[in-house]
């Protein structure tokens, strides 16, 4: 257990600064930092403290306060947020997959304020790093557009090959770019988003993924070939490729992936990724999500419909929990007991104990729905997602289980940010935060 014995460390060690810093700067009394009223053209940079390994920057840790060492999330409880972000307005961001769009959603009113064109097949919105700009990811238009969160306006698109999904090394230095249909994960300065290496995946589909508790090890779902790919981030190498059980045995749960597409376009993307998935291949990982007290990566398989816990320590597949048909995306509850599932298939969200390791709830969608992709707002109280291919954004009430709002969007919704939200920083997607 000495991975996990060293990430505890450096987590407590992180507490101690964050206590630190909150006694001399009266936990986060200073001003905020002021932001331009247009969209940034480009990255900002990470903080320079970031370039010295398991240091955070001031701004990062400034009114943390006390925190539990073995809780990863502990950082990310309601109002706690960075000064970086307090005067953002708090808006949920949609990429359109099909309309090639984003829409703007007023939290408030649930009313879309903007909509605006991106390129080709945005697929998420990503915060960055520093938590100062959001990322479109335009997937078939080799784009990366910047979000103003201040503003709620697009920059400059950055050109940047196959961006399907975007992640950061926690220490702020290096953008991990998934490159799905090149087979590729690509390491990019997360400033200028220049290449700086790109390294060849042993699988199929690499495209979610989230990082053990001592920040070293990378571990991601490799869609097509249903498999989990490790890699050491440090060292810019794969570690292991993890086959999931029973991947080439065909499962009764496949039928159910062309349940719901609503789109003509839709349906044929997906049957053109799916022609990838070796043949036979009955597994199908999407979401990756590390356990609050970093023992366990939690892994929703879409042909499965359920999701696998595996050792995070020694990377290797404990058990499988049932779900739904296409079992999707993974968010984290505000108090770190719960985990969300949604179940795209079954038009459903499935509440997973951490304490229990298995479901202690399901929320349906009255009438059946496409939950896929989205975030848990910044006080815990709702959790938004997209309807993939319902063309609508659900939200949920987290207390009751309650879908409170359907918000007709664009076509194709897929990986929506709920922004700003609590965190020191940010490891990406739609926004995984320490």
């Amino acid at each position: 257990m000495r991975q996990l014995e060293n990430g505890r460390r450096l987590v407590a060690s992180v507490v101690l600064t964050a206590s630190t810093a909150c006694v001399l700067t009266a936990c986060g009394a200073g001003a905020p930092t002021s932001h331009d009223s247009a969209a940034h053209t480009g990255p900002p940079s990470p903080a320079a403290s970031a370039d010295t390994p398991g240091v955070l920057p001031a701004d990062a840790v400034r009114g943390a306060g006390e925190a539990d060492p073995v809780d990863v999330y502990a950082h990310d409880r309601p109002g706690m947020l960075s000064p970086a972000v307090r005067r953002f307005p708090a808006r949920v961001y949609v990429p359109n997959s099909e309309s090639d769009t984003v829409s703007v959603i007023d939290p408030r009113t649930y009313r879309v304020i903007r909509e605006f064109p991106v390129h080709g097949r945005p697929q998420h919105v990503v915060p960055s790093w520093d938590l100062r700009t959001l990322w479109v990811n335009n997937n078939d238009g080799n784009t990366l557009t910047p979000i103003n969160p201040m503003t709620g306006r697009p920059g400059k698109a950055v050109p940047v090959d196959d961006p399907y999904n975007l992640y950061f090394t926690p220490n702020g230095r290096t953008a991990l770019v998934m490159a799905e249909r090149n087979n590729r994960l690509d390491f990019r300065d997360p400033r200028t988003m220049r290449l700086r290496r790109s390294l060849s995946m042993p699988c199929r589909g690499i495209n979610h993924g989230d990082f053990t508790v001592d920040e070293t090890v990378f571990l991601a779902s490799c869609e097509f070939s249903g498999q989990l790919v490790v890699v050491d981030v440090g060292a810019r190498k794969v570690r292991s490729v993890i086959d999931l059980p029973g991947r080439g045995v065909p499962h009764s749960d496949m039928r159910s992936l062309g349940a719901h597409h609503g789109t003509a376009a839709g349906t044929a993307h997906e049957m053109s990724s799916g022609a990838a998935r070796a043949a036979g291949h009955s597994s199908m990982p999407q979401d990756v999500k590390l356990s609050p007290d970093g023992t366990t990566f939690y892994v929703a398989d879409m042909a499965r419909g359920g999701v696998w816990l595996v050792d995070a320590e020694r990377f290797r597949v404990r058990r499988f929990v049932r779900t739904g048909a296409g079992a999707h995306g993974l968010y984290v509850s505000r108090d770190s007991r719960l985990l969300y599932v949604s179940n795209r298939g079954a038009g459903s969200v499935s509440v997973i104990s951490f304490a229990r390791r298995r479901p202690v709830d399901t929320w349906r969608i009255p009438g059946g729905g496409s939950p896929d992709m989205g975030g848990v707002s910044a006080d815990g109280r709702r959790l938004w997602l997209s309807g993939r291919y319902h063309g609508v954004v659900y939200v949920f009430d987290t207390g009751s289980g309650r879908l409170v709002r359907k918000i007709p969007v664009g076509a194709g919704p897929h990986g929506l940010a709920v922004y700003p939200q609590p965190g020191r920083y940010s490891l990406g997607h739609t926004g995984i935060f320490r």
